[in-house]
């Protein structure tokens, strides 16, 4: 082989090597430098971060001080005020309820509890509503009493518009005599004299010589006095021992609920829940189904115990027609009365419901025989008449009206606001 070419070929395998050498030493070089590069921003971040954590928790600390500062200078704030309000006057004794013992009397563990509406508003705002309603009994009435000259034909109108109302017939036939011998409505007719006789007539057939007071409010009442809640199904009885044992925490008595209507699954816990807002315990069975009698002579001996002023018993809702389930009203009854007298049984009357009420009402009172009615759902009814033949056909007054739905939308019945209220 030439020398020049073995020459040529060495030289170009040392320049090769001389190249590869070279890029191996750039590259572990370039290497060292990013990975120090690296480590020197990661330490600089960490630095940051470090100063960063450190503020912060600087910060946190100087509101913490500052937070504690501030409660215990308002805590020491309040105490000066309370030690000066209390060297000021005398501390005034808190009245408590009385704790009845046993596992079956629940009371609300709320300590702030409502104060129910004062008895006096609440008519006011029956009244109210009667004239705002569509309940066409008393302008119905007044329209047709208001014309000159009645024919036979508008006499035969306003006793119809009567029975309609479910005043009726003989209550109805005797108002509408009493109307025509009036002077003030025969002839030509002064639309104020007329308000004034038909306002006559109608606080008659209502009543207002009627003492509507509940037992537990007269003179020389028992305490406790028991009042016991009967009718059919759905007219509210469970709702109205709620809204009644309100008005009566409104007047201060001392109140206790008895949950005797263990039929219906919720019944007892609805009462509980009347009861707890007005902070009134509720004595109920630890079972459904149970015993409703069981329920109500446990109530009163627990309401007997605990010296309350009125113990109000919830029942079941029934058929007037069912003989069992009649005799069962009985039964609460005598066994209830071996610890305390029945005040008052109130039958719960649906005010939209109008004459087919009254055969209930009928078989109630001779079942466990009523002291009152209470007319529930009679703000909107056109069914005001009820009023006036309920009280005739039992002998008994109409006590307490519903007025809404309202928790405090129970109010004793005032003749001349229910008179204004449907005459407006």
């Amino acid at each position: 082989m030439d020398t020049n070419v073995i020459i040529a070929i060495v030289v170009v395998v040392v320049i090769a090597a001389l190249l590869a050498i070279g890029g191996w030493w750039f590259g572990k070089s370039r290497k060292s430098a990013v990975d120090k590069s690296t480590e020197v921003a990661k330490a600089k971040a960490d630095a940051r971060l470090a100063t960063e954590k450190s503020a912060a928790q600087s910060a946190a600390a100087s509101a913490e001080n500052a937070e504690k500062t501030k409660e215990t200078a308002e805590s020491a704030a309040t105490e000066a005020v309370e030690s000066a309000t209390s060297s000021a006057a005398p501390e005034s004794p808190v009245a408590t309820e009385p704790t009845p013992v046993g596992s079956a009397v629940t009371e609300s563990a709320t300590p702030a509890v409502e104060t129910p509406e004062a008895a006096g508003t609440r008519m006011q705002r029956l009244k109210a509503r009667l004239s705002k309603s569509g309940n066409p009994f008393g302008k119905a009435l007044f329209n047709i009493l208001a014309k000159d000259q009645l024919s036979e034909a508008d006499w035969e109108d306003v006793e119809d518009t009567l029975l309609l109302a479910d005043v009726g017939a003989e209550a109805s036939e005797q108002l509408v005599e009493e109307l025509r011998n009036d002077a003030r409505i025969a002839g030509q007719s002064d639309p104020a004299e007329v308000r004034a006789a038909l306002k006559d007539k109608l606080l008659k057939l209502v009543g207002t010589d009627v003492d509507r007071r509940l037992n537990a409010d007269k003179e020389g009442a028992n305490k406790p006095s028991v009042i016991i809640m009967v009718g059919v199904n759905g007219t509210g009885k469970t709702t109205t021992a709620g809204k009644l044992s309100r008005l009566l925490v409104s007047e201060g008595k001392q109140v206790m609920l008895g949950a005797a209507d263990t039929f219906r699954a919720a019944a007892a816990d609805q009462l509980e829940t009347w009861g707890a807002k007005v902070g009134v315990p509720v004595v109920r069975s630890d079972k459904d189904g149970a015993d409703p009698a069981s329920v109500a002579f446990e109530a009163s001996a627990k309401a007997k115990e605990a010296n309350a002023d009125v113990l109000i018993i919830d029942t079941a809702g029934r058929l007037q027609n069912k003989s069992n389930l009649m005799d069962e009203l009985g039964k609460i009854r005598r066994v209830t009365e071996k610890n305390l007298p029945v005040d008052e049984v109130l039958l719960v009357l649906d005010a939209t419901t109008g004459q087919n009420g009254m055969t209930q009402a009928k078989v109630f009172a001779e079942a466990i025989g009523i002291t009152g009615v209470v007319l529930s759902k009679l703000d909107g009814s056109a069914k005001g008449g009820i009023v006036i033949s309920v009280q005739k056909e039992l002998g008994v007054p109409v006590k307490l009206v519903g007025l809404g739905e309202g928790p405090d939308d129970l109010a004793p019945f005032d003749p001349e606001g229910f008179v204004d209220g449907i005459l407006a």
